[in-house]
């Protein structure tokens, strides 16, 4: 891990991510690249008139002194922070930032959403999300201790999956973490018989792993829906981060179809980190 992209809204929880991604840049030797999204319209900033585009400078100025001041923090002590600063609150900008400087992950700061509120707006996390092609953790509360010794990989064990889970592998090697596989068996139509899971995740493996050495580390919860599934048993198992993959939906497929990884990172009170499919 050599590159970790912090947004910062200079709101409580963009701190969290930012105290959270200092643990992971000290403990992989990383950077943190801290970006900040100005909501400056391109009407205002393409204005002929002077006094408009004194007062976008101004504000540009003043956003940047504030982003400095906001940066001046101990636990960023002998860690390479880079600033940067985007004009526009485009979030799938994230991505393209992402892209540009090769970063290996995202931290994110979120109070999480309920209700109708949800669903219609969504929380700028959740529009990190649905873009970003390389993981994004969320991060809830203060990170007091940021060590992920178990890690929960929620999968369906489809092999469209397999990337997912490889990068995931990958990231808990990283982490020091012990990776834990979990599959959600729920009641009506998506209901699976043992056999049938068992088959499946033997052909998952064998194509991620090259075996089925790991069968017997999978774990399989029956619940009423794939959230409640492993939101409970990260309680259980007392797990420090939840990994799940996203489909990344947007627009009507989104709305209608809704996303796991953006309900669990909406409603677990534990890190959540996501792998787009």
């Amino acid at each position: 891990m050599k590159k970790i992209i912090v947004p910062v809204d200079f709101s409580e929880f963009s701190e969290y991510a930012l105290e959270a991604a200092s643990f992971l840049a000290r403990k992989n030797n990383a950077e943190i690249l801290a970006l900040h999204m100005l909501e400056i319209s391109t009407a205002v900033i393409n204005k002929a008139d002077n006094i408009k585009q004194l007062e976008s400078l101004f504000f540009l100025k003043l956003a940047e002194k504030k982003f400095k001041e906001f940066l001046n923090k101990d636990y960023l002590k002998d860690i390479k922070v880079t600033p940067i600063v985007k004009h526009f609150k485009v979030f799938s900008e994230v991505n393209e930032v992402a892209k540009e400087n090769q970063a290996d992950l995202i931290v994110m700061g979120s109070q999480g959403a309920s209700g109708i509120k949800e669903v219609l707006v969504g929380s700028n996390t959740e529009k990190v999300v649905r873009h970003s092609d390389i993981p994004v953790l969320v991060i809830k509360h203060n990170p007091i201790l940021m060590e992920f010794e178990n890690m929960v990989f929620a999968c369906d064990f489809t092999e469209e999956a397999v990337q997912q889970y490889l990068r995931a592998k990958e990231m808990a090697k990283k982490l020091d973490s012990k990776m834990h596989l979990v599959y959600v068996n729920m009641p009506g139509t998506k209901f699976r018989s043992s056999a049938e899971i068992e088959k499946q995740v033997a052909t998952f493996l064998r194509k991620a792993d090259g075996g089925i050495e790991k069968m017997n580390e999978v774990n399989y919860v029956n619940d009423y829906s794939i959230e409640e599934g492993i939101l409970n048993f990260s309680n259980v198992i007392g797990a420090d981060v939840i990994a799940v993959a996203t489909h990344g939906r947007k627009g009507v497929a989104h709305f209608f179809e809704g996303s796991i990884s953006e309900d669990i990172a909406n409603h677990s009170t534990l890190p959540v980190m996501t792998f787009k499919i």
